[in-house]
């Protein structure tokens, strides 16, 4: 995106001097949302950690493959995307409802260019529904009280949760917020769950420098962690075969799919 998409003070509350995250997952992906300072601070960011360009088509990847799974093979009919980010191509409700137009799919984040984007962009198959709000992954049961309004919570619902718990520093608190989530939907919902690593046996060690830059130059703070802690967020849960892998491992259409520092996992609520 360059400056002359928006006027010249940009949406309301959309700060264009400061890198923010979902702009600059946008560059690495190969979009045009984002500004020039998101563009300095993501190739700053890849010259540090050149994997991150391969993190983040994975991490997208994973997205359309899961989605699938859940709707092709679990009969899933509702999502509940948190974090969802800038729409690009393939957005979770264009992939689901492929196969399942009836599906009913709430979008939910907090950024004001996303807002934009989301309200112009994230349509529905006559069949089925799309909602977006307006809402802080920190409020959970306030995004399930206003998905409600959208999504039957009597019926399963696949939470997406891609690359958004590592803005939430502290991983009590983390966990607690997949906790409050699951509990408000019922048995045969699923967690999908993307989260940056920063364990050296699949490329992590580079994560450690590359987010210290970024929490100096850019937005949100994000933090990584160890396989441990990222399996901490499935506690009670049933997770779908391999398990907790680097996503780009997870179900892959290629048997010679490279690890990445992300790990990726679907897990059913029993």
């Amino acid at each position: 995106m360059t400056e002359g998409h928006f006027p010249a003070a940009g949406p309301a509350g959309l700060n264009t001097s400061v890198a923010h995250n979902a702009r600059v997952w946008n560059y690495w992906i190969g979009g045009k949302d984002h500004y020039e300072v998101d563009q300095r601070v993501g190739e700053h960011v890849a010259g540090m950690f050149p994997v991150i360009r391969a993190v983040a088509r994975a991490d997208r990847d994973f997205l359309g493959r899961a989605v699938r799974f859940l709707a092709g093979e679990r009969g899933i009919r509702q999502f509940l995307d948190v974090g969802t980010g800038l729409p690009t191509v393939d957005n979770t409700h264009e992939m689901a409802q492929r196969i399942a137009p009836e599906s009913r799919i709430v979008y939910v984040d907090n950024d004001p260019i996303v807002l934009v984007h989301a309200r112009s962009l994230l349509t529905s198959s006559p069949e089925g529904v799309t909602d977006y709000i307006d809402a802080d992954v920190r409020d959970p049961e306030g995004i399930v009280q206003r998905a409600g309004d959208t999504l039957d919570l009597t019926r399963p619902v696949a939470v997406i949760l891609l690359g958004i718990l590592n803005f939430v520093l502290d991983t009590g608190e983390a966990r607690d917020i997949v906790r409050r989530l699951m509990a408000a939907v019922p048995s045969g919902s699923h967690l999908v769950l993307t989260h940056p690593t920063y364990d050296g046996d699949v490329g992590g060690e580079g994560n450690v420098a590359a987010m210290e830059f970024w929490n100096a130059n850019a937005t949100p703070p994000i933090t990584a962690r160890g396989r441990a802690e990222i399996a901490g967020f499935l506690d009670g849960l049933e997770p779908v075969e391999p398990g907790l892998v680097p996503c780009s491992q997870w179900r892959p259409e290629s048997a010679a799919a490279a690890p990445v520092p992300q790990f990726g996992a679907v897990a059913r609520k029993p």
